[in-house]
Parts: C-alpha cells; sequence; structure tokens
C-alpha cells in the first residue's frame, strides 16, 4: 500500500509540475494587437533570455500599462524558481477533499493565511495575500505540454485583505503555440465585471521570433 503524500509533498509535485522555461531559453520578440471594444491599440515587445522585457512602438498611450501589465505577467509565471527558494520557511497542512477531487492545503509560515488546492498535479486554486489584496485563481482548465501544465481557462477574485471588499473579478481564457520548442502564449482573452459593466479586452501576439541565443 502506498504511503499518502503530506502536504508538502503533494503541493511541492503540483508546483515543479507548472511548465516554465528553461536556463537555455533565449528570449523572444513579438507583435501585439490589443482589442478592447471598438478600440484597437498595437504594440511590439521583447521578453529576454533574463526574462526582463521591452515595450515599443506602442501606438496609443492608454494602451501601454495594458500592455506591460500583459508582458510582464507572461514573463514572471515562466520562471523556474526552486521549491524551497519560494516556499522553504511555509508550513503546509491537508485539509478536505472537494467534490472535485481537489485537496485543500492551509499554508503557515511566512505566508500564513495563504492558501491552495491541488487536484491531479495541477494547483487549482491559489487564495494569496498580496500587498493588502486577497488574490483567489480557480483553475478549470489547462493544457498538458508534456513538460509541465499550462493554465487554459480560469478566473481572479481580488478583495480588500483588511475589509474583505471585494475590489475587481475578471474570467481569462489562453491560447499557446510551441515554437522552436518554446510554448509561448498567442492569445488572451480577458473578461472583467467593472462597476456592473462587462469589459472584454483581447489581447493577440502574432510574428512570434525566438532571440538569438547570446554567446557565452
Amino acid at each position: 500500500m502506498t504511503e499518502p503524500l503530506s502536504a508538502r509533498e503533494l503541493f511541492r509535485a503540483a508546483y515543479e509540475n507548472r511548465y516554465t522555461w528553461d536556463s537555455n531559453f533565449p528570449g523572444y520578440s513579438t507583435d501585439i494587437t490589443v482589442k478592447q471594444g471598438d478600440r484597437l491599440y498595437t504594440g511590439k515587445a521583447r521578453i529576454n533570455h533574463d526574462l526582463t522585457y521591452d515595450i515599443t512602438d506602442v501606438s496609443d498611450e492608454q494602451a501601454q500599462d495594458l500592455i506591460k501589465g500583459q508582458v510582464w505577467e507572461i514573463a514572471v509565471h515562466r520562471v523556474r524558481k526552486p521549491f524551497e527558494e519560494t516556499h522553504g520557511k511555509n508550513i503546509f497542512e491537508l485539509g478536505e477533499t472537494d467534490e472535485t477531487g481537489a485537496v485543500a492545503i492551509a499554508v503557515s509560515g511566512k505566508a500564513m493565511g495563504d492558501g491552495y488546492k491541488v487536484r491531479d498535479n495541477v494547483v487549482s486554486l491559489v487564495h494569496r495575500h498580496i500587498h493588502g489584496v486577497v488574490v483567489t485563481i480557480n483553475t478549470f482548465s489547462t493544457i498538458d505540454t508534456g513538460e509541465g501544465y499550462l493554465a487554459e481557462r480560469y478566473d481572479s477574485v481580488y478583495r480588500d485583505a483588511s475589509t474583505g471588499e471585494l475590489k475587481g473579478s475578471s474570467q481569462s481564457e489562453d491560447t499557446y503555440e510551441k515554437i522552436g520548442g518554446y510554448y509561448i502564449i498567442t492569445r488572451r482573452v480577458i473578461t472583467e465585471d467593472k462597476q456592473g459593466e462587462t469589459v472584454v479586452t483581447e489581447y493577440g501576439f502574432s510574428n512570434i521570433k525566438l532571440l538569438t541565443p547570446v554567446a557565452v
């Protein structure tokens, strides 16, 4: 009989199953379009080998922050950080299993109050305190790349950490393509509820070209 995994082992396995770019990732350049209602913006971005990034040729100042936010998110979620570096000071405790088979994991220690759910070696829920805001992300479907999973459909809810007041919510759907051995996002659609109004923003990433590796 196999001994059940501890909370730490269960979460670590799912954490290490996320798709990330390896140390040989050369970076890439891409053209970007942003469609929001009847408005269309364009720009260009470059994500470098070290996952720093540059944004150029943005057609409208209002689109600068939108594009910058998305490029930052793309880069930060592909960073490969050792589990102990990120979670070494956290303590994990198993909770209940919900009707979908997801196991709740409570966190204490450095990240006291955070929590996760793990199902089928995937982190299906993230509940984190970040700069006075509680962010809860539910992942509904994923892409199995053979080298880890990528979130495909997910929603995000933001609340004030002190009052619990709802600050915002969104639903997202991502599309990826394997280019030169690396999975790279080609489309992201975000549907947000802003003061009772539904706002849909569609990001397109095209003309994607891997950069030439830097000689050592």
